[in-house]
């Protein structure tokens, strides 16, 4: 048994030690965290302020810039960071006399003041908490969550700087130990629930595990099987962690820090469909919506441990698992194909033609189909033991 146990975690380590190589002594989270203290975030809005006050002293109507976060024409590409915002990025200008933009100017300056109050007093608030403290004005939380990004990217501050938390859909279980900023411990030891991931992630410390690897679910049906069957101590000291879907931030921030923090492999299960790629992309390069964040939210190190459309032709998985492409699908396919991040992954793309030429997609779940426990008994097993990630 112990030959068998040394032999599961040689590859891992040999992954373990090549990441290793890379690291640098400091941080990208411990730099981020000393770049911008809480009179710095003062000072930039009351600039932002003062700029208005000036246009309507002038009898000029105000304007805000804000840099636009939907244009992969302000990204560049960094493999070693993912997608970040160009220092010469467009910007969409917001005019207080303008009545298609009025009100986003009028919400902006409520989250703007608020923000001021919460840094000023070094306390925190929600999203959804500023939702309601004025929902006439918001109309909608997704109003609220946009504008906060908007003013991040606009000051140039991470959004956790901002003293604005927001309530996480992820959860995470295995070998990992914690204290909240409050004080609280939280052990992730459990085998029967998960711990949902910290709404205030720069404020954990004291992060202690015995871990091999961690890894990343997409969806929540695979993480609780996982849970179910026990895989954090039946298979290896790790971490499991899930984002139900496409990533929120807390999710995304969470896996940055146990990167950070432990330099360990990072691998991502995902659905072997463009969707399932696209957000392992997400934790791995970022998004364009939160590229100004890059730094502190994307982990270049993920590797793709599966789905990978290869494994359904190598397993055999029975065709009535598998899902025809639909039209959307070959359509995202060819959008990620051209993504900047791909020219650097040869193998990703060979999997991804795979996937186009056969014309098939299929679920983690498809696996059922060869045996109930296939996931947990062979397949995860059988790919972490003999390095089957790309």
């Amino acid at each position: 048994m112990e030959s068998r146990a040394a032999h599961f975690c040689s590859e891992i380590d040999k992954l373990h030690a090549k990441l290793l190589i890379n690291v640098g002594v400091t941080t990208d989270w411990q730099r981020a965290e000393k770049e911008i203290n809480h009179q710095e975030i003062l000072n930039r809005i009351e600039s932002i302020i003062l700029e208005i006050v000036t246009s309507l002293s002038k009898a000029e109507a105000p304007v805000l810039a804000l840099p636009n976060r939907s244009s992969w024409a302000n990204i560049s590409f960094d493999s070693a960071i993912g997608l970040q915002m160009s220092s010469r990025q467009s910007v969409t200008t917001i005019r207080a006399d303008c009545p298609s933009s009025v009100t986003k100017f009028a919400q902006i300056l409520k989250i703007l003041s608020v923000i001021y109050r919460l840094v000023q007093s070094n306390s925190y608030a929600t999203k959804r908490d500023i939702y309601y403290n004025n929902t006439k004005l918001f109309g909608s939380q997704k109003a609220v969550d946009s504008i906060v990004d908007d003013i991040s990217c606009m000051l140039k501050v991470p959004r956790r700087s901002l003293h604005v938390l927001a309530t996480s859909k992820g959860l995470i279980s295995g070998d990992l130990c914690y204290m909240e900023e409050d004080g609280t411990r939280i052990d992730c030891h459990s085998s029967s629930t998960a711990v949902s991931v910290s709404s205030n992630i720069s404020g954990i410390k004291n992060i202690v595990s015995s871990a091999k690897f961690v890894m990343i679910i997409e969806k929540d049906a695979t993480f609780q099987r996982l849970l179910d069957d026990d895989f954090c101590t039946k298979i290896s000291p790790c971490i499991i962690i899930t984002g139900k879907g496409v990533p929120d931030v807390n999710s995304r921030l969470m896996v940055k820090r146990l990167w950070d923090e432990l330099h360990i492999p990072i691998f991502a299960l995902v659905d072997a469909d463009p969707h399932g790629i696209e957000i392992m992309c997400i934790y791995k390069y970022g998004s364009v919506a939160m590229s100004f964040e890059a730094h502190s939210l994307t982990v270049p190190s993920v590797m793709w441990l599966g789905l990978l459309p290869s494994d359904l032709q190598r397993l055999r998985v029975p065709k009535d698992a598998l899902i025809p492409l639909t039209k959307r699908d070959e359509s995202k396919l060819c959008s990620l194909l051209e993504r900047p991040y791909l020219t650097s992954q040869p193998e990703w793309q060979k999997e991804m033609k795979l996937m186009q030429q056969s014309k098939v997609k299929a679920e983690i779940q498809s696996l059922t189909a060869i045996a109930p426990d296939f996931l947990t008994q062979i397949y995860l097993p059988n790919k972490l033991r003999y390095g089957g990630w790309i």
